[in-house]
């Protein structure tokens, strides 16, 4: 091992060094050198510090950021789509898979296909990853979260109606919200995060049994509602919001739900839809 340069601060050669022996990120890599002048001596004191030994294992900022740069616009300082449509290949995933809902919101991407280099290194820094193949690791992990924590799967709900806006605009368009609704409501129905939460305001004789909540052509009734009834209105945050706790609330006949709570007008309006459905097809 060398030791620094005459001037006693450390150059560039034993900064590379440094980090490639100990995994160390440039600005420790710096403080150690300048402290102990050998670089031999530095990695040594670097390893015998319980702090700095607990960091080895941390994703590396500059991996991260090599990366970044491998994605990012060449004309600008985020990535753009053409970079999201290279990442998503890169890491064996479509683009319009729920899980991209799970990294945007990790990432704090602002905007489909946006992601500026701060919550790039920051997001995946908090899931653990500097490479492609530990991001693959996490699409996995992440998936089967989103589907299962419920509160998980509402912290990406709402971040997801941010993410899909229009600039400028304060609601989704209806094409817009059945889009990502649809690749929502689903995976959170089969994995359990929007398990249906069976009343407990009714007596035992009507709660005999497992109760029935929302299924899958109820989001398609949904939609078509929302088209045919509302004229394809543009879908407001509260709505948005409301909609997840409806879905697990709402028994599989309509018949528990409560219009004097404080719901958006289209969901009032939904639930009378909706039962008029059940009883023709009942009939």
């Amino acid at each position: 091992m060398s030791r620094l340069s005459k001037s006693g601060r450390a150059d560039d050669a034993a900064i590379t060094q440094f980090c490639a022996v100990t995994g160390a990120t440039t600005k420790d890599a710096r403080q150690y050198l300048d402290k102990y002048k050998r670089t031999d001596i530095a990695i040594d004191a670097y390893y015998n510090n319980p702090q700095t030994v607990r960091r080895a294992d941390a994703p590396s900022t500059s991996k991260l950021t090599v990366l970044f740069e491998k994605y990012k616009d060449p004309t600008g300082d985020e990535i753009t789509v053409d970079g999201t449509i290279k990442l998503c290949e890169d890491l064996g995933v479509n683009p319009e898979d729920v899980v991209m809902l799970s990294v945007a919101y990790e990432l704090k991407s602002p905007k489909v296909g946006q992601w500026n280099k701060k919550g790039w290194i920051e997001g995946w820094k908090n899931i653990g990853c500097d490479s492609t193949p530990t991001m693959k690791s996490a699409l996995l992990r992440l998936r089967d979260r989103l589907g299962s924590d419920p509160q998980y799967f509402n912290q990406v709900y709402n971040h997801t109606f941010d993410f899909a806006r229009s600039e400028g605009q304060r609601s989704l368009a209806v094409d817009t919200a059945q889009a990502f609704w649809g690749l929502l409501i689903p995976h959170g129905l089969q994995g359990g995060a929007l398990a249906h939460a069976s009343s407990r305001d009714f007596d035992d004789d009507d709660d005999m049994g497992e109760e029935e909540g929302w299924k899958d052509e109820y989001t398609r009734w949904w939609f078509e509602f929302l088209v045919d009834e509302r004229g394809g209105k543009g879908v407001s945050k509260d709505t948005w919001a409301m909609f997840l706790e409806f879905v697990r609330s709402i028994d599989a006949n309509f018949k528990k739900y409560d219009p004097e709570s404080a719901w958006p007008s289209a969901i009032d309006d939904f639930v009378e839809c909706a039962k008029k459905r059940l009883a023709a097809e009942n009939a």
